[in-house]
């Protein structure tokens, strides 16, 4: 271990920093958003729904744009566009006093994620020896959650949900994490450029087409659909709910300690998970992450004792990890090397999920009412579910394709 840790890239490693402090500061306002729109704009929760579920639907259109743009014009460019966008866009949330202006602010965020996440993901997998990949895809999710532990709490003690401080502090710090990337970058000049064409590069059309040829690709990718749709209910409907349930009080206090609960539980369990799952074809972990994650929704909807609540959020936890740890790895070795950044891209249609989840749920709270949680969540577990016949497939093409066994024997 200590060995690999030695071989990995500084920028790599400035990545992974940049995702600890990036994710604490985001995690000290997004997740409260649908809260604060509620308490203090007065939306309803469809209104607080579609704020929430822009960002996510215009990842979905955009992610294979940044993921493709980056294999043209060079990784370096479009992180820088996507980060120092970033700033501007949590100062815009700072000083937004409408729901309008959220609701384009968020649709920005959606922006500079779509652009920043696969493009960073396919610089890491260019810059990393394929034996250190899943350590190094693990040390960045690893490092999400460090971020997402803190920042719920630091967003509770400085009173986010009630201003705009948590924005005004993330704008600062993605600022910060530019400056850094330029620094980085200028140490390395020759990292981050665009990939060599050799004269015959595919159009984004043609390249799309590619990958949708790709049926492995595809069933995991509509699969993870589904997981994505569970996984948004997280944070978009048990938020909304819990701040308007009548068998809670204090509800965004406890989502907040929900969400640090939830980071806290993938840093004990990660490492042993990914440990164990490592041993399988990599489609199966999604499948008992998906089913895992549709439990927890189960017991959020039937059960309403605060310590009912947690022991959800360690089933969620532990389900999470399971869909999450392997699919970096899984899409870099399905892509061709010369598309990575567009198949990193293109994986961000998964994000359809999100865009899913908050209309869904809304929707769902609103004709039914938070008192019919039961019924409520129950819907949401059998919509997670349905992606499960999708990854079953994924994992049968995984079976007949030759080039996944040395994966499944890791």
């Amino acid at each position: 271990m200590n060995t690999q840790l030695k071989q990995i890239h500084p920028l790599c490693w400035t990545i992974i920093a940049g995702t600890i402090f990036g994710r604490m500061a985001t995690s000290m306002s997004i997740p409260f958003l649908s809260i604060y729109l509620i308490k203090f704009l007065h939306s309803t929760p469809a209104e607080a729904g579609a704020v929430v579920a822009v960002s996510s639907l215009i990842g979905v259109f955009a992610s294979f744009y940044g993921g493709y743009i980056s294999d043209v014009i060079g990784r370096k460019s479009v992180l820088f566009i996507s980060v120092f966008g970033w700033s501007l866009v949590f100062f815009g949330f700072a000083a937004a006093d409408r729901i309008w202006v959220f609701f384009m602010m968020n649709a920005l965020n959606g922006l500079c994620r779509a652009m920043f996440e696969p493009t960073s993901r396919a610089l890491l997998a260019d810059i990393t020896p394929r034996e250190n990949k899943l350590l190094i895809f693990n040390l960045r999710y690893a490092a999400i959650n460090i971020g997402v532990v803190f920042g719920p709490l630091l967003g509770m003690w400085l009173g986010t949900t009630q201003s705009g401080l948590g924005f005004l502090i993330a704008g600062i710090v993605y600022l910060s994490y530019g400056v850094l990337l330029v620094v980085q970058f200028l140490a390395h000049r020759e990292i981050g450029g665009a990939m060599p064409s050799g004269g015959d590069r595919l159009t984004l059309s043609e390249a799309l087409r590619v990958t949708g040829k790709d049926r492995t690709f595809m069933y995991v990718l509509i699969g993870m659909i589904f997981c994505v749709l569970g996984y948004g209910y997280f944070d978009s409907t048990l938020a909304q709910y819990m701040e308007m349930s009548p068998y809670v009080t204090d509800g965004a206090k406890w989502f907040g300690y929900m969400i640090s609960l939830n980071a806290v539980v993938v840093l004990i369990v990660q490492y042993p998970i990914v440990k164990f799952v490592s041993r399988f074809s990599p489609a199966l972990p999604l499948i008992a992450g998906n089913l895992l994650v549709a439990i927890s929704m189960l017991v959020f909807g039937s059960f309403h004792q605060i310590w009912t609540f947690m022991l959800g959020v360690v089933i969620f936890t532990i389900g999470e990890v399971l869909m999450f740890t392997m699919t970096d790895v899984l899409v870099d070795r399905i892509a061709k090397p010369d598309l990575r950044g567009t198949y990193f891209g293109v994986f961000g249609f998964n994000n359809f999920g999100n865009v899913l989840a908050p209309l869904l749920g809304g929707l769902l709270l609103n004709s039914l009412g938070a008192a019919s949680a039961a019924l409520i969540f129950a819907i949401l577990a059998l919509t997670t579910v349905c992606g499960i016949p999708f990854l079953f497939r994924a994992h049968r093409q995984l079976q007949r394709t030759s080039g996944y066994t040395d994966h499944q024997a890791a």
